[in-house]
Parts: structure tokens; sequence; C-alpha cells
């Protein structure tokens, strides 16, 4: 009997997926996941598709009044920091980072340069305006990356090659839900490594491989488009650096529970000297493909396992 089950019978917990932003889908499929998952490892659950509607949304959590939140939504809105605020305004314990490292998480030119004084080193870069990247002329030597500063999964992530007339073509790329703003950073070749980080502890190195020339939401989200291999084949060194960076990116943004931080290493530069920090994700997914459960399951905690861990996790945050 796993000790989050001890406490189960005793606790409500509200599951919160959906939201408003690009992410709602993959949400509703991580939320749908742990609802299962708590129910089974003994909690009572209730499940709120979050719509934009506060008045809503509060009398949800409300009546009744859940013990604890699981915080199953992504991206704007979800693990920015919004639903933080009225989480802390209704003295509520949930799941995941609070509202500070939340809002910075989210913003990867942010994340950037706070993890830059801790000498966790990321791919050169400038944030920059719609106008500044749809006209003609590149802001640095192709390829590089184009992404949202502040979407999560992939999403609009774009790799601008060598011959391109544009950055990134027309004012399509802001469409959607899609910001202002833009992160260009140098490409970084080689291989994509991910890991996932639970309290103090790095779970393990993921090597992603994927049809793709770079990790999209595509690849993420749909089987058959990427394949995890899990311990990373690479030189210890290198998984050690990475695991090791990881849990500093979690503390130094003050992130709580799990988090999952990615990484591209240049395999042709010796020892770690390839190994550059993309962005941090601050509530990783929990979908059937989702790295964290993956990597949990790896060193022998079950879904359910992990789950109930963040749900008693966060109700220690108001004990």
């Amino acid at each position: 009997m796993t000790e989050a089950l001890l406490h189960a019978h005793k606790k409500h917990v509200a599951v919160l997926m959906g939201g408003w932003s690009a992410e709602r889908e993959v949400s509703l499929v991580s939320g749908a996941g742990v609802a299962k998952a708590l129910e089974e490892e003994g909690y009572r659950v209730t499940a709120i598709d979050v719509q934009r509607d506060l008045g809503g949304l509060m009398h949800a959590l409300t009546n009744p009044r859940p013990d604890v939140v699981f915080n199953a939504l992504h991206g704007r809105g979800g693990e920015d920091g919004t639903i933080q605020g009225v989480l802390e305004f209704l003295g509520l314990p949930y799941t995941h980072s609070g509202v500070q490292a939340a809002a910075i998480a989210m913003d990867k030119a942010m994340t950037k340069r706070v993890l830059d004084t801790v000498g966790i080193r990321s791919p050169k870069g400038m944030v920059l305006s719609r106008g500044e990247i749809t006209g003609g002329t590149h802001p640095m030597p192709a390829p590089y990356i184009v992404k949202p500063v502040d979407e999560g999964s992939t999403v609009g992530v774009t790799l601008v090659r060598e011959g391109q007339n544009s950055p990134v073509g027309d004012d399509s790329f802001f469409g959607g839900t899609f910001g202002e703003r833009v992160l260009v950073e140098e490409f970084i070749p080689g291989r994509e490594l991910t890991v996932g980080v639970m309290g103090d502890r790095a779970l393990a190195v993921t090597e992603i491989v994927f049809q793709a020339q770079v990790y999209d939401y595509t690849a993420k989200y749909s089987a058959g488009h990427a394949v995890h291999t899990i311990p990373a084949a690479i030189p210890e060194a290198v998984a050690e650096e990475a695991k090791r960076l990881a849990v500093l990116a979690h503390h130094t943004l003050g992130c709580r529970g799990v988090s999952r931080s990615d990484f591209r290493w240049d395999d042709g530069r010796p020892g770690t000297d390839g190994l550059y920090f993309l962005e941090i994700n601050n509530q990783p997914g929990m979908t059937p493909l989702s790295l964290v459960p993956e990597q949990a399951a790896h060193v022998g905690i079950s879904y359910g396992a992990l789950v109930g861990w963040l749900v008693e996790n966060a109700a220690c945050q108001l004990a």
C-alpha cells in the first residue's frame, strides 16, 4: 500500500483540466488520466473543465471545497501563474509550482536570464516583436529557431533554414493564441534530451528521436512521430550533468512538485561542452505519451503513485 493510499480516503481532489490555451486538448487528456488514476488510488475526485469564467470556477471550487487541487492545465492561464493566483486567493493547496515560479518558467526569455545567473547555458538568442521578425531580414545566420516566448508543448516552434527569404513568412505565425513577441535562438545540432525532476530528484534522462527536424507539437503528442529512449544512450558524464542542471533549474526558479527540463546536446563537441538548456516545463503533461510518467515508471514509480505523491506534496504546502 502506497503512502498516498493511506491518506487517500481523507482527501477530496479537484482536477482542473481543459482551459483556453492552445494546449486545451492535451490538458483534457492529461486531466482525464489523472482523475482516473487518483480514483483508483482511493481519492474522491471532482473533474473540472475550466472555462474562461472566473465566477463559475470559484463556484466549482467552493461547492464543495476540495482538500487539494490537482492542476492539470497546460499553457496560458494554466501554468503561467494565472490560475495559481486564483487558488492562492481561495487558500486551496494545489499541485506543481506557485505563482512566481510558474510565471517565470512560462516566459522562456526570462527563464534564460534567471538561469544564466547560476551558470546554466542556453543557446544564444533574442526576443523580437511581430514587426521585427516578419520582415525579410534575418536576425541571425540560419539555421535558427523561432518560437513563442510564452507557449508550452513546443507550440509554434519553427526552424528557419538557410535559403528562406523571410524568417517566418507572414503575420499568420502570430495568429490564434500567439502573443506579439517571439524568441529567436541559434539552432544547436545534435540530439534532444529531457530530464524529469520530482522534488529533489532527477528521475532519468530520455533521448527523443523524431522524424521532423524539430521536436514540435505533432511529434510530442502523436503516436509514432517520436521514439523515447530511456535511459538515453549517452556518456555518463553528459547524463549526470543534464540531471544536475535540471535539478538546479527546478530549484533556482522555485518550482514545486515535478518539472521537466529540455536540452540539446551537440555530440560533436567534447565532454559536456555541447549540452545546452532549452526550456523548463513546470507542469509536464500527464498523457499516455508523456515523458515524466514514463521516466517515473522507469525508476519504479507507477502512474498512480506519481499523481498520489503530487497530491500529498501539495497538501503539505498549507499544512
